[in-house]
């Protein structure tokens, strides 16, 4: 007898990915966007408070569907994901600290009729010691519905939302502050110099150490020996968020890395007047050319043994 098994997976299917738009967060089922707005034109919360106040406003939930649909209205914090960068919020299981502990909608629950919305109020309370700067998050719709997923023996619930950004800033002193840390170059060289092309896998990760969003630029230079320009470019696959207080490790690919050089790497990041560096040494040996350095210095290595021993021996 098989028994298949269960599993509710609490997915953050959240429209929050990527870099903001002039479009609300809509699946093409609901929607979640500020109050009093036409849709479209306010799609995201722009709030400025002083620590230990507290400010109001409206988000509404429009349901697109035939039939009617209760969500959880819950505040969450954002984050950059590790993948890529990404705009990305905590799920309502997960513990929020900043601007999702802070938003407390009036109703936790609300049921949306048939291709209707609902508007429903919020507040935001700042404590008292909130550290100043940025403080993004969203107010987040989960259908509280658990749709069928998965096949064999393991079948996985899902449950959607989709949640408006609240980009917060707490007043007080800001300070931008990035770094560019852990470089790391990987190589890919043919055995043989010159029978095909070499690549690099260049790794490096961002940090925003400041207590406000960035929009960083990064600039990536190889220098070969006697300080020759190997390669030198402004790098595109850069998020144009990053939050306060987070890494993200990102990768470039070097395509016709030299294969017999000896250099180094240096990316530099931009954002707000802050300009950081992060560098990493590489040394482009051919297989078989390393190979036969190895295998001679082994060599001399043991006849230097024996060498040795027979002196030893001659005494």
């Amino acid at each position: 007898m098989r028994t298949k098994l269960y599993v509710l997976l609490v997915a953050a299917a959240l429209v929050l990915l990527g870099a903001p738009s002039v479009q609300a967060a809509d699946n093409g089922e609901w929607a979640v966007y500020p109050a009093a707005s036409q849709l479209g034109s306010r799609p995201y919360f722009y709030l400025s408070a002083d620590p230990g106040t507290t400010v109001t406003d409206e988000v509404t939930v429009a349901n697109r569907t035939g039939t009617p649909r209760t969500f959880r209205l819950y505040g969450a914090d954002a984050y950059n994901t590790e993948r890529d960068g990404g705009f990305a919020i905590r799920t309502s299981r997960e513990k929020q600290t900043g601007a999702g502990a802070w938003i407390e909608p009036a109703r936790t629950r609300v049921t949306v009729p048939a291709r209707s919305s609902v508007t429903v109020p919020y507040t935001l309370t700042v404590p008292e010691d909130a550290e100043p700067g940025d403080h993004p998050g969203a107010v987040v719709a989960l259908d509280e519905r658990v749709e069928p997923g998965g096949k064999g023996s393991v079948a996985v619930g899902v449950q959607r939302a989709v949640g408006a950004r609240v980009y917060l800033r707490v007043n007080g002193p800001t300070v931008p502050a990035l770094a560019v840390e852990d470089v790391t170059l990987d190589q890919d060289r043919p055995l043989v110099p010159g029978t095909g092309t070499s690549t690099a896998l260049i790794s490096y990760t961002l940090h925003n150490r400041g207590n406000v969003t960035l929009d960083p630029r990064v600039a990536l230079r190889a220098e070969g020996l006697f300080g020759r320009t190997l390669l030198a470019r402004d790098l595109a696959e850069i998020p144009s968020e990053l939050l306060p207080r987070q890494r993200i490790r990102l990768t470039e690919r070097w395509r016709g890395s030299p294969q017999f050089d000896w250099g180094e790497v240096t990316l530099t990041a931009t954002a707000k007047d802050v300009r950081e560096s992060g560098r990493a040494s590489f040394l482009a040996l051919p297989w078989l050319a390393a190979a036969t350095v190895l295998a001679g210095g082994a060599a001399a290595l043991t006849g230097l043994r024996v060498r040795r021993r027979r002196g030893s021996g001659g005494h």
